[in-house]
């Protein structure tokens, strides 16, 4: 559930104010701190597309893919060999989040939606640097972003694909 507020929370970056390109490729370590300050970290890939579409590939300290086109969301944990499938019916309002994002200072915006506080930094060239907020479980969540790669167009379906073998156990949500 974290990761799929966590992408519509980025989907909602995307729609605001905030300059963002049709497409992106980064890098990306995402942090998490729990409430007793144990913190773990993921790293990988994201790719952005066409306004809804985004894949993230983590490779350490699992090896797992998300993939969503904004109807379904993919979950492929490829150490399970197995694939969690769900449909997003419920989520953040991508348009209140969006009207209620201010900008704080030069290249922090922030917003609140549903009781939690979101905060979205840029870099000095405008590109997207972090997203911080609290998750529903009282974790602080980070997510910070290298070599951001920004373009225009679609990125090619197959990169925005899951990869996964067709012997991966299947499970509905």
């Amino acid at each position: 559930m974290r990761l799929l507020s966590l992408l519509l929370l980025l989907s909602s970056v995307l729609f605001s104010s905030i300059a963002l390109p049709e497409n992106f490729q980064a890098n990306f370590e995402q942090k998490i701190t729990n409430t007793k300050n144990k913190v773990i970290k993921y790293k990988g890939k994201v790719f952005f597309s066409d306004k809804n579409l985004f894949k993230w590939s983590y490779v350490s300290p699992t090896q797992k893919e998300v993939c969503t086109d904004g109807v379904e969301l993919l979950v492929v944990d490829h150490d399970l060999e197995q694939i969690s499938a769900y449909y997003i019916t419920e989520g953040l309002d991508i348009f209140k989040v969006l009207n209620k994002a201010k900008p704080h200072n030069k290249n922090i915006y922030v917003a609140e939606y549903e009781g939690k506080n979101y905060t979205i930094q840029l870099d000095n060239k405008e590109k997207l640097h972090s997203i911080a907020y609290y998750d529903d479980l009282e974790n602080k969540v980070q997510i910070i972003f290298t070599n951001m790669n920004y373009g225009k167009g679609k990125l090619s379906s197959e990169k925005m694909k899951c990869n996964y073998s067709n012997d991966y156990d299947m499970i509905r949500g």
